[in-house]
């Protein structure tokens, strides 16, 4: 059976690691359930040099095809390769994953929708990146939206939450934040790539990210070498 996962990209710097984890999912054949805030989206403006309108959203200004999640246009690979955000190469996965996975939009605004609901199948939720704000509301149980109704979702029916935090420094607020999601049942996934790798590129980089996501999803991907394996 194919694999349902719920992709939130909220308002915090590390746009690159959302796309990748879509196109990743979607070529693997894990079908995305996507959220995107007002902040993210903003951010990917800024980031990627992608133009999200919210109110009238298609899967296409992700720069993802819906088909395979991995081929994009040639003007906007030309941008990503440019910004070192991706390679020509950088989408190839050698593992098999069938046919493709699809990718469902749901408007973060409206609480009606089907992540908001606990009887809605789901095989776990990433909020990647995980802004400050989003991970006060998930620890402190607030829905002001359907990213953070999803989220609490996901922790009252004990399925897979992971947040990809990407902040520094950390103050007393946000650690505690941290520990109350953690001590709810989120995994705490900070955006940290690992240098054991010796990553060559800014891509590597997002890869090794993306990949302990994968990881902790049970998820088989070729998306870093491992330590030891070589």
């Amino acid at each position: 059976m194919k694999r349902n996962y719920v992709v939130a990209i909220t308002g915090a710097s590390g746009a690159a690691y959302a796309i990748r984890l879509i196109e990743v999912l979607t070529a693997t054949g894990c079908d995305v359930q996507l959220s995107i805030s007002q902040p993210a989206a903003a951010v990917l403006r800024e980031e990627l040099h992608l133009k999200i309108d919210l109110d009238r959203f298609s899967v296409a200004m992700l720069g993802i095809d819906p088909g395979d999640g991995s081929r994009q246009d040639d003007k906007l690979r030309k941008l990503r390769f440019l910004s070192g955000i991706a390679s020509e190469h950088s989408n190839v996965l050698s593992v098999a994953s069938g046919e493709p996975g699809r990718i469902h939009y749901h408007d973060h605004r409206d609480l009606a929708a089907p992540l908001a609901s606990g009887s809605y199948a789901t095989d776990g939720m990433i909020v990647c990146p995980c802004s400050g704000a989003t991970l006060g509301a998930i620890a402190s149980g607030t829905a002001a939206n359907v990213i953070h109704r999803a989220a609490d979702v996901h922790l009252k029916e004990r399925r897979p939450l992971i947040l990809v935090t990407r902040e520094a420094p950390l103050s007393m607020v946000y650690l505690d934040n941290l520990r109350r999601a953690a001590e709810a049942g989120a995994v705490i996934l900070p955006a940290s790539p690992g240098f054991y790798h010796r990553p060559k590129t800014i891509q590597d980089m997002i890869d090794f990210v993306v990949a302990r996501i994968c990881d902790q999803l049970d998820i088989a991907h070729n998306l870093i070498e491992r330590w030891g394996s070589s």
